[in-house]
């Protein structure tokens, strides 16, 4: 996806790396808590962001459980989601 490589989950994306960022897929009504997070920011390529998308810098990725945490945010609303 949008030249990252991208993890699916009942055929539907869940999280990805762009660049060297993860990106992570999760409610769009917990984007903007998920967004005063330290090393976050909206996922924005082309000057229209994308609800309900963020991308975590690798400082905010830096040991097992931080990565750990996104990855199961990401997991967790797609596996909400109607499988595709």
């Amino acid at each position: 996806m949008l030249g990252g490589l991208a993890f699916l989950l009942n055929g539907n994306m869940c999280c990805g790396v762009h660049r060297s960022e993860l990106m992570v897929r999760l409610d769009p009504a917990q984007t903007e808590a998920a967004l005063t997070e330290p090393h976050t920011r909206v996922f924005d390529l082309s000057g229209r962001p994308m609800k309900g998308w963020i991308l975590v810098e690798t400082a905010g990725l830096a040991n097992e459980p931080a990565l750990a945490k996104w990855v199961s945010l990401g997991t967790k609303y797609a596996a909400s989601l109607p499988k595709k």
